[in-house]
């Protein structure tokens, strides 16, 4: 079949950015250069290790996705990124304690290599963090600039053909929309301004933006979801994905509860409890901070439930999330949820589930994959909003017109048939009557 949409090919370098190089943006890295040297396998990554079908279940197509769409190989990904610490990405990962010594030792030079720019921030917006190695600006205006000429000199550099940009920076203060992000007009006057409702994300966002490099949120905060950052991105082609990636206890939420809601069984309460110690846990620790993961993580259920189709089995849900810093624990973070159930006839039961993860190890081949999809969307000229890689996010981006969609498997279903329009293949529908007429 003839696809429907014209792909560029992956060729060349692909220069992938990464906005803090803490524990996610370093295991993803290490993970990265560790697999290309047939250290490890990609678990985790759809475009690594995930199959796609294509026609009937009688054809027994299923290649691999990255077989079925032009994918940027991963011997082609360049990385590089700014944070407030002056280490480099061997020391970082060290630092982070997410990886193994013995683990980091065997791409120690590659991580060496990778050193952070001097990042934009502001303690207004991460209270719980300082570091020495920031940018000093007349404004917010000539901040973003900066930002455009690291951008111009890394690609240069590195001789990249084409970049992405994704923030794994720390969860900023509770922020709603204002004026100042209505328009790109108002917005680049709010950053000549001093703006206090421009946060470090959002100058970020601009810069990655305006050089038409695709953005990613893997945050809660506002960052590139408001409507200058929309109309940004259409006049220059900049395809966009987040907010929030999708580990650990939403994961969980957004598989447990689209069964649940399945089998119609009723849910009075929902209750979930966490404790990390590593430098997001730190974050959170501060209320403000808390505020704006709070709102991505219990927005979910809302929206998978339908309060208002089902009002006599969701209606009164009761949900309450907790974060608790425990430093201990490190980046191994463990999830408790106790679920109250009403089944047949109104009778009461419960599911209690206890989830110990690593929220590193999950978050990587969601950055990974991020990375590949939105080159792949770049490539394709497929520009803003990209809902279908809300599989990958617990607020996902998505038109002002309709709600967000965070059941697990119709995000899944979403993404796979965009790859097979792209590719000129049919959707699938999983109606099935075929095979028994």
């Amino acid at each position: 079949m003839t696809p429907p949409i014209e792909i560029a090919p992956a060729r060349g370098k692909l220069g992938v950015l990464l906005v803090g190089l803490g524990a996610v943006s370093t295991t993803t890295i290490a993970g990265v250069m560790a697999i290309r040297k047939g250290l490890a396998k990609p678990i985790g990554s759809l475009t690594q290790m995930g199959t796609i079908r294509l026609g009937k279940r009688t054809e027994a197509r299923a290649p691999k996705i990255k077989d079925f769409v032009s994918l940027a190989g991963l011997d082609d990904i360049v990385f590089g990124g700014w944070d407030i610490f002056e280490e480099d990405c061997y020391a970082a990962a060290r630092t982070a304690g997410v990886l193994e010594q013995s683990q980091l030792d065997q791409v120690r030079s590659e991580l060496e290599a990778v050193k952070p720019m001097p990042a934009v921030f502001d303690r207004r917006y991460v209270k719980r963090l300082d570091g020495p190695n920031v940018k000093k600006g007349k404004n917010k205006r000539d901040l973003a600039e900066q930002l455009i000429a690291d951008i111009r000199a890394f690609k240069s550099k590195h001789g990249c053909d084409r970049m992405v940009m994704i923030w794994v920076g720390s969860t900023e203060v509770y922020m709603k929309e204002t004026a100042a992000h209505a328009t790109v007009a108002s917005f680049e006057k709010a950053l000549e301004q001093n703006d206090e409702a421009i946060p470090s994300s959002m100058i970020y966002a601009y810069a990655a933006i305006r050089e038409g490099l695709p953005f990613a949120n893997a945050a809660p905060n506002l960052t590139a979801d408001v409507p200058a950052m929309l109309e940004l991105a259409a006049r220059m082609k900049s395809p966009l994905a987040g907010n929030d990636m999708k580990t650990g206890q939403t994961l969980i939420k957004t598989i447990i509860a689209p069964g649940l809601k399945a089998r119609l069984l009723g849910v009075k309460g929902w209750y979930s409890t966490n404790i990390l110690g590593n430098r997001d846990g730190e974050v959170l620790d501060d209320p403000e901070s808390f505020k704006t993961k709070e709102e991505s993580k219990k927005s979910a259920l809302d929206y998978i439930f339908q309060p208002h189709l089902y009002p006599d089995l969701y209606q009164d849900l009761c949900h309450v999330v907790r974060i608790n810093y425990y430093p201990p624990r490190g980046d191994n973070k463990e999830g408790w949820d106790n679920i109250d159930l009403i089944g047949w006839l109104g009778y009461p039961m419960q599911l209690k589930i206890n989830f110990l993860c690593r929220d590193s190890i999950l978050a990587a081949p969601i950055v990974l994959d991020s990375v590949l999809f939105l080159d792949l969307a770049k490539r394709a000229g497929m520009a803003g909003i990209q809902e279908w890689l809300s599989f990958y996010y617990k607020s996902p981006m998505h038109a002002p017109e309709v709600y967000p969609e965070h059941d697990l498997f119709i995000q899944l279903m979403k993404l796979k048939n965009t790859l097979r329009y792209m590719q000129g293949e049919e959707l699938i529908t999983h109606l099935g009557r075929e095979y028994y007429d």
